[in-house]
């Protein structure tokens, strides 16, 4: 629980813009819905502890997220030819907090990589030492 509260801090403190993006494509906004579980992580270069992310779980749904204290929506952009997402908070340490990201769904798994600063939408699924680049792979949970 105390990772959690570390990453939710690092969420907490980060940045908000919003690069001009357009809107992504039908199929995307309909694979990206459910319940997904963290299995690995990265923060600024160097591994995570994913046991941070035991008890919980990422869940998108209908243009909303939550991810334990963490509420608010999300918008699927086409940036720059890569899939983006804006994760916007509304509730909890997000709170009026844009977050720009990239995102790839392949089967059941998907890569999400957020600049934590609210800076710059990363531009691979990679993070770099000294930054803020925070990189989760995940895996959808079954119903």
């Amino acid at each position: 629980m105390r990772l959690t509260a570390i990453l939710l801090l690092a969420l907490s403190i980060s940045g908000s813009q919003a690069a001009p993006c357009r809107a992504a494509d039908e199929a995307d906004a309909k694979d990206i819905q459910g319940t997904w579980q963290i299995v690995s992580a990265e923060i600024g270069g160097e591994l995570f502890p994913v046991e941070a992310f035991n008890e919980v779980q990422l869940v998108l749904k209908d243009g909303t997220y939550k991810l334990a204290i963490d509420e608010g929506i999300y918008k699927l952009l086409d940036a720059d030819g890569k899939k983006g997402i804006d994760v916007i908070g509304e509730k909890g340490p997000n709170k009026g907090k844009t977050i720009p990201a990239i995102y790839e769904i392949k089967g059941d798994s998907m890569k999400i990589c957020y600049d934590l600063a609210g800076k710059t939408r990363p531009g691979k699924f990679e993070t770099e030492k000294g930054t803020r680049q925070f990189l989760a792979n995940c895996k959808r949970v079954e119903k």
